[in-house]
């Protein structure tokens, strides 16, 4: 009984001097080098023979537990520290190897040390550790990337995050959840048109929200596989939006004009069109669909003979440059007859931000109805002139809206037959200066401004110079009134022998 008392103190011994030759190469904190310290409950320790656990601190951590080898550890550490080696051998070869916790915002470490052949391992709580002791030399890069306003994070080969910096993890919770898992990519895989330098624009849903959230990603590839950059977009991608929605409703109005609409960017492109412009230009959409610049879609237009044909091609460059101007200024306005007879407006108008607009708008029944309106008028006054009598006819507001050529005659008038500004005031005064005097003048004025219970009637008036005339007052349709003067010819006389003199 005594040998067995005296082997087992031994062991005792010699254990505790291996124990002793395994931890650390660092000041101790006590006697049981680490392997028992109950200063955090992250400060735990692990002792490796190759891949099998050999022994291990007090823990009291959850999980911990059931750890028996180097997988059943690794299984545990790689959702908070997913650079943990794969396996020991990457210890070996390396000699010591600090693994930071993914999540940036958390002061945990994994510290892996060989020592003659022994692997320990030993998760450390860096909360109140100085900053000399607890960096690396590189650490104020990676404090950098820490605390960068923008996500940023590390993807393996095997498309799983190794590392993430503090904006990564906020924002992985709020699209996602507290308890997210950080090691599962938060954005889409990239397609391989994403080239490295290049940013690609991808979005995440929210959970528990319709809404997505819009960034612009950069690549950069590593060795340990691909750096990512993350930039917030969502206030562009919310004007993009609004722009794109006040385009398509500007788009859906301008569809309602029979104005055909030709918007020219700052690059002079056309950025904006509608289907009235393809019905009055004939341009085919497929080419007004790859926007030209003014220069090809004002020359399209005269090689479909949809405007004024030029003299020469000089000139007609001349005249777009002109047009060009003019339209910058808002002054662009003309009137383009065509071969085919029809008649456009076109105007140029000056857009914000240095766009050009032009309308087309066809006026060939307007103009039409113009000519035939004024043929009329010509035709009408032809037959009036060839009258003996002398005729006025006043508008529904006085005005003197024409004479004829014998109205001319008789009153001396040396103005150009038609249209007369003249007052049916100004008129009787005119009259009035040349006959005797008569009431029947002032009758004429109250008539003409009468509205209701209008009848003809007729009465005698004198010139200066004796000539007797018939002043007949007639109502004719919307207001106006005509005035009739008919020269009474003494008995024996006749028209080839009455002179009217002035």
């Amino acid at each position: 009984m005594a040998d067995w008392i005296i082997l087992a103190a031994i062991s005792l011994v010699s254990s505790g001097f291996a124990l002793q030759w395994l931890m650390p190469r660092r000041p101790r904190r006590g006697d049981n080098f680490g392997l028992s310290a109950p200063a955090s409950l992250l400060d735990a320790v692990f002792l490796f023979n190759g891949s099998r656990l050999i022994s291990h601190s007090d823990i009291a951590l959850s999980g911990f537990e059931a750890v028996n080898d180097w997988d059943d550890l690794r299984r545990l550490l790689q959702r908070d520290f997913p650079a943990f080696p794969e396996t020991y051998e990457t210890v070996r070869q390396q000699g010591n190897i600090v693994v930071s916790a993914m999540d940036c915002t958390v002061e945990r470490e994994v510290r892996c040390e060989w020592i003659d052949g022994i692997v320990r391992v030993q998760l450390r709580d860096l909360t109140g550790i100085t900053e000399p002791t607890r960096r690396d030399p590189n650490d104020p890069i990676r404090l950098a990337m820490d605390r960068a306003p923008y996500p940023v994070w590390l993807l393996n080969h095997a498309n799983k995050v190794r590392w993430c910096n503090a904006a990564y993890v906020a924002l992985a919770r709020k699209a996602r959840g507290q308890d997210t898992d950080l090691t599962q990519p938060m954005f889409p895989e990239l397609t391989e048109d994403a080239r490295p330098g290049k940013k690609t624009r991808v979005s995440i849903p929210v959970k528990d929200s319709s809404s997505k959230l819009w960034f612009d990603l950069t690549l950069v590839e590593l060795d340990e596989g691909h750096l990512h950059y993350a930039v917030d977009v969502n206030a562009i991608v919310e004007a993009e939006t609004a722009q794109r929605k006040f385009v398509q409703t500007m788009t859906k109005t301008f569809a309602q004009l029979s104005i055909g609409l030709a918007i020219f960017d700052r690059n002079r492109q056309l950025a904006l069109f509608n289907p009235a412009l393809i019905d009055l230009t004939a341009l085919p959409p497929d080419f007004l669909s790859c926007r030209p610049n003014i220069s090809s879609f004002f020359d399209r237009l005269r090689d479909q003979h949809m405007m004024p044909e030029p003299k020469n091609y000089r000139s007609w460059r001349r005249q777009m440059n002109d047009l060009l101007e003019a339209a910058e200024d808002g002054n662009y306005q003309e009137t383009w007859s065509l071969p085919s007879g029809s008649v456009y407006s076109v105007s140029g108008r000056p857009h914000p931000d240095g766009a050009v607009a032009f309308l087309f708008e066809d006026i060939t029944a307007e103009i039409t109805l113009t000519r035939r309106f004024r043929s009329e008028m010509d035709l009408m006054q032809s037959i009036l002139d060839k009258l003996a009598d002398a005729v006025a006819v006043f508008a529904d507001d006085g005005t003197l809206a024409f004479t004829n050529y014998a109205y001319q005659l008789l009153w001396g008038d040396s103005d150009e037959v038609g249209f007369e500004p003249a007052t049916v005031l100004d008129v009787t005064r005119q009259w009035q200066s040349r006959c005797q005097a008569n009431p029947i003048l002032g009758d004429i004025r109250d008539f003409v401004e009468m509205r209701n219970n209008r009848a003809e009637w007729s009465s005698d008036l004198y010139k200066r110079d004796g000539t007797r005339l018939l002043c007949t007052v007639s109502p004719i349709q919307n207001g106006a009134t005509i005035v009739r003067f008919t020269i009474e010819h003494a008995r024996g006389e006749t028209p080839d022998m009455l002179q009217i003199t002035a």
